[in-house]
């Protein structure tokens, strides 16, 4: 655990944030083709899976800047408008990553506050956490639309004030660097997943504490790293 004690960690970690799309929920494939279908709409030149890949946990306006760069609000507005009467409008929702829900019930189980940090607008992410049953899972959520968009930490900083909490008490759980550079800028440590939108190799740049395979490989590294509680790891082992 050098990493974290030169960094003045502190003897007890109690607040774990993490991403949505693409960390917790598999909506990749939904958010893509919402994306094209509101390119296809507005009869703009067509972008790639990939390019629209890649930007997935930015804030929506954020994410067709990048995708259409120097366009104004009224272009934005009408993109914005057109995204989510295609992401509203598909009847099948996305799925939990496998063990995600588990993890989640552990951790909650533990003893950690949880949070959620999204690139999502809040009438999406209120639309997953009914659809999934998550609601009272969590102590605290921020979405791309009622603050500033990641890689800015306003969003963190935001749940940390909530919370009574400061950075050294928190980590942030996330699948782009996106996550990782807002966590880096508010003073928090990272863990990055490579099962999401960014790979293994993109994530490290951003030296996140470790790169995990599965969600499920969560708890194992926290008792790994004596960030459980003792009892909880004692019960957890039976």
């Amino acid at each position: 655990m050098k990493n974290m004690q030169t960094q003045g960690w502190p003897e007890e970690l109690r607040l774990l944030i993490f991403d949505w799309d693409g960390t917790l929920m598999d909506s990749e494939t939904q958010i893509v083709h919402s994306m094209h279908e509101a390119i296809r709409e507005l009869d703009l030149e067509a972008r790639s899976a990939d390019q629209c890949r890649d930007i997935i946990g930015l804030g929506l306006k954020e994410a067709i800047d990048a995708l259409y760069p120097g366009r104004d609000p009224v272009f934005l507005e009408r993109f914005v408008e057109a995204y989510r009467h295609h992401w509203f409008a598909i009847s099948h929702d996305s799925e939990m990553f496998p063990g995600a829900r588990e993890t989640l019930q552990l951790l909650k189980e533990a003893g950690f506050s949880l949070a959620v940090a999204t690139g999502k607008g809040r009438a999406g992410l209120d639309k997953v956490l009914r659809h999934t049953g998550l609601e009272s899972m969590f102590a605290a959520t921020r979405c791309s639309d009622e603050t500033r968009s990641k890689p800015h930490p306003q969003m963190l900083n935001e749940i940390l004030q909530q919370l009574d909490m400061h950075p050294g008490q928190a980590l942030m759980v996330g699948d782009t660097e996106y996550d990782l550079q807002m966590a880096n800028k508010a003073g928090i440590g990272s863990i990055a997943v490579s099962y999401g939108v960014h790979g293994r190799e993109r994530l490290l740049q951003h030296q996140p504490l470790v790169c995990l395979d599965s969600i499920s490989e969560l708890v194992d590294w926290l008792a790994e790293e004596s960030l459980l509680n003792t009892d909880f790891k004692l019960a957890a082992g039976d």
